[in-house]
């Protein structure tokens, strides 16, 4: 290692290096980005300094890299600002889908819609006659005596049809019963369209 380019990097670092400093920072504006460029410019001299022919431009060598380097920093920042731009404006469409969806859900008639779904299959896995029971009576409103009239059975067996339809629909829906009930109580206290304006 030649002691004259010791001598002359030393010289160079000492009397440019603020100056150096502070034209970086004009352009990335950071103080702390503009040091490290500056750092590395100057290490990218001392190990490209053999390959300089006129060493009085060494000034002018060196503010030309941290041009350079400053121009790739900015480059690389307005890349990453636009990447992170594009990320919340999709973020932010999600987030607009998503609050569209809940506010255009009923909760109340989704619940309804399944509760009735499992009804029905409920009852098409009934036998004939309990299933026509449990219609006359739940949706025909028809008294025991009634169906049994009607069918010519015994009120006897039209409640025992009722009891085995009534028992295999609660275990069917054993899971639904406490939010059905709270669905119940909601309404009662509130209209259900009024919990969304609620913060």
């Amino acid at each position: 290692m030649d002691s004259t380019d010791i001598q002359r990097f030393n010289r160079l670092y000492r009397d440019c290096r603020s100056w150096f400093i502070r034209l970086a920072e004009t352009y990335v504006e950071d103080s702390c980005t503009a040091e490290d460029i500056v750092m590395d410019s100057l290490a990218y001299y001392w190990e490209n300094r053999h390959l300089l022919q006129h060493e009085d431009h060494l000034p002018a060598y060196v503010l030309a890299v941290i041009k350079s380097k400053c121009i790739n920093h900015l480059q690389r920042k307005r890349t990453r600002e636009e990447a992170e731009s594009c990320l919340h404006q999709r973020a932010e469409r999600e987030l607009s889908r998503r609050i569209a969806t809940m506010e255009a859900c009923n909760p109340e008639k989704l619940f309804a819609d399944e509760v009735q779904q499992l009804i029905d299959e409920t009852l098409s896995s009934l036998s004939v006659q309990s299933r026509d029971i449990f219609i006359r009576s739940k949706y025909g409103n028809q008294t025991n005596r009634d169906i049994a009239d009607a069918l010519k059975l015994s009120v006897k067996s039209v409640e025992y049809h009722m009891t085995k339809t009534l028992k295999r629909l609660r275990a069917v829906l054993k899971d639904y019963l406490p939010l059905l009930s709270c669905f119940i109580l909601m309404r009662n206290l509130l209209p259900f369209d009024g919990l969304l304006s609620i913060r």
